[in-house]
């Protein structure tokens, strides 16, 4: 009995394998934004306002965060129509999430903020754009996951893929709460 106890109390090697990536993805958006910082007050800089796309696009993935984790808990329940349902709607809500960031990069571009000259919003379309591409590969684990839970004649009631794939989404959800905050408080 004791030899499980210590068992439970280690860490998945995927687990710490994923927390890895998500340290280093960390660092590298926060030396994204430092950078904006500090290029901020140079000649030339220009501001921008966050398009009202970014606004639905930050409600949509807060919701694809709450469906993921109703679809891990029921998993974990092991009500399987209900989990495949959750996790369609969580892919679903990803691809909009996608769509909605594009919507408002067009609106950004239309309203005169390009790659040209100096400014916050060349940083908004890398740093932005960057996230976007993590919710990218976030939606096709989802998709592979679906496709599991789909095909998979063998059931396995392992969480673990489930887990990492929820923290992974809830993560690139908390990223880009803090991503659109910062551009709010920092113009």
């Amino acid at each position: 009995m004791e030899a499980v106890n210590e068992q439970r109390k280690r860490i998945h090697p995927h687990k710490f394998t994923l927390w890895v990536a998500l340290a280093s993805i960390v660092m590298m958006f926060a030396g994204l934004t430092s950078a904006y910082v500090v290029k901020r007050d140079a000649a030339g800089w220009t501001t921008f306002s966050i398009p009202k796309a970014f606004w639905y696009s930050t409600a949509t993935i807060l919701l694809s965060s709450l469906t993921m984790q109703i679809a891990l808990r029921s998993f974990k329940e092991r009500e399987m129509l209900r989990y495949r349902n959750l996790l369609t709607i969580t892919a679903i809500l990803g691809i909009l999430f996608m769509l909605l960031q594009w919507t408002g990069f067009r609106d950004l571009w239309h309203s005169g903020i390009t790659f040209r000259g100096s400014g916050g919003g060349q940083f908004l379309y890398v740093i932005a754009g960057l996230h976007v591409v993590h919710v990218l590969g976030g939606v096709i684990a989802l998709l592979a996951t679906l496709a599991r839970a789909f095909v998979s004649k063998v059931r396995s009631y392992n969480s673990v893929p489930v887990e990492l794939m929820a923290t992974y989404w809830h993560f690139v959800d908390l990223l880009w709460l803090y991503l659109l905050i910062f551009f709010i408080l920092v113009k």
